[in-house]
């Protein structure tokens, strides 16, 4: 077997492995709410320790999934309840013998410190509200993400339907890692309306629940829905949207989201459309990437699939733009464009193999459309333009100014049209309402 087969091999294994572990994450959900199961009631922890004195070092301290923790505050004045009792806690680890930590460990230190702060409390219309589990009342699942599921919610001191992600805390480091990016991301990006908003999470001993702003469905529902291809004028205001989306997480967090595809880009019946799901998103350092994330092989960059180096991944934001024109050509024409794989091994070697899709001429496309989607398909991640290009490209300039009724357009879709999984969305209601209100 050549190097290159062994490297895609090892990329359709990892992807496989992910796969494996969320179809267990839900599986777990599921079990979790059988009478056959009893699970403790979860807390909210939302306290902060007293800050520490300048030579301690700033620890913040998680409950870990298997903790059983009771929820009546009787139990901590009882007289069997012992505070000096050690606590089985998710701790940052102190480096031996005084040594820095490492980047990673700063790095998910800083995001603990920023997301505990908040945790407890949603943030609605201005307002901000003490929240607990039992304040959620689940309406039915809605989808489901790199980091977990998410549920329709109302919010019960305000009325409030919204859509709240949980995310299970297994212990898994790299789980971990997904679940404080996420809401790392989402959390800081209040101020771009065209990524999801979020109202604030709360932090039980078993899960993480982040609360955000309910959208209509994802453009990856909408393709199923429609049965075929979607409006070039919506792509257009769509592609305006994630670029705009993805240049902000850039400039201003350095960060490269890393799943660009249609099931993490929502639309709404007020015609938003915006970006979600950060769990695998990476940090730039010196503008490039420096970790290996599997993500979705069918939407992946030739250089993340192949780097010239596969023990020091150095790749840049292009690869989202990469991303971004697969699934433009995918919403565009309504089929994937690497047709016919039965497996990522196969997917992976036609985007090195093959030369890269194109928008077929025969759909009518505006020759500005086909232009920009071959500038995000160019297979040298060199001569891939940047975010700065793109803004600068005929078709956004068109899009940004061109007045289109996404809003219409959305609502008569959904009027017209039969959900792909209407059919077995509230199987489970009964269930996951349950899961909320323990």
């Amino acid at each position: 077997m050549s190097s290159l087969e062994q490297r895609l091999s090892r990329i359709e294994e990892k992807l496989k492995q992910e796969n494996e572990e969320a179809r267990r994450r839900i599986d777990l959900n599921i079990d979790i709410d059988s009478p056959r199961r009893s699970r403790p009631r979860p807390i909210i922890v939302i306290q902060l320790s007293p800050a520490p004195a300048p030579s301690q070092r700033a620890a913040l301290q998680l409950p870990l999934a298997n903790e059983v923790v009771s929820r009546s505050s009787s139990s901590e004045s009882s007289p069997q309840h012992n505070p000096s009792r050690r606590r089985n806690m998710l701790t940052l680890p102190t480096p031996p013998y005084g040594l820095q930590k490492s980047l990673e460990n700063a790095e998910i230190d800083q995001k603990l410190q920023e997301i505990m702060k908040q945790t407890g409390y949603l943030k609605i219309d201005g307002e901000r509200y003490p929240a607990e589990v039992t304040d959620l009342i689940s309406e039915g699942e809605i989808g489901s993400g790199t980091c977990g599921q998410v549920f329709k919610v109302r919010f019960k001191k305000t009325g409030n339907v919204i859509a709240v992600k949980q995310m299970r805390r297994t212990g898994n480091k790299d789980e971990n890692k997904r679940i404080l990016m996420d809401l790392d991301v989402v959390l800081k990006s209040h101020d771009c309306p065209y990524i999801i908003q979020c109202y604030g999470a709360i932090v039980t001993n078993t899960d993480v629940f982040i609360a955000m702003e309910l959208m209509g469905t994802c453009a990856e529902k909408l393709k199923k829905r429609i049965q075929g291809p979607i409006p070039e004028r919506i792509l257009g205001k769509m592609t305006v949207a994630i670029v705009k989306a993805l240049q902000y997480l850039k400039e201003k967090h350095g960060v490269i989201h890393r799943d660009v595809k249609p099931s993490n880009i929502l639309l709404d019946a007020k015609g938003q459309i915006k970006l979600c799901d950060f769990g695998i998103s990476g940090r730039l350092v010196d503008s490039k990437a420096k970790t290996r994330s599997a993500g979705c092989a069918a939407y992946m960059a030739p250089e993340r699939i192949d780097p010239p180096d596969p023990t020091k991944p150095d790749y840049d934001i292009r690869a989202d733009v990469w991303s971004l024109g697969i699934s433009l050509v995918e919403l565009a024409t309504g089929q994937f464009p690497y047709k016919n794989c039965k497996t990522d091994f196969e997917v992976l070697t036609k985007v090195l193999q093959e030369d890269p899709p194109l928008l077929p001429l025969s759909m009518g496309f505006s020759l500005d459309f086909q232009s920009f989607v071959k500038d995000c398909l160019t297979k040298d991640h060199r001569k891939r333009p940047k975010y700065h290009q793109l803004l600068e490209h005929s078709f956004i300039l068109r899009y940004e100014v061109l007045d289109v009724d996404v809003a219409g357009w959305f609502q008569t879709v959904m009027d017209r049209t039969e959900s792909p999984r209407s059919s077995q969305c509230y199987t489970h209601q009964h269930q996951l309402h349950s899961l909320f209100s323990r």
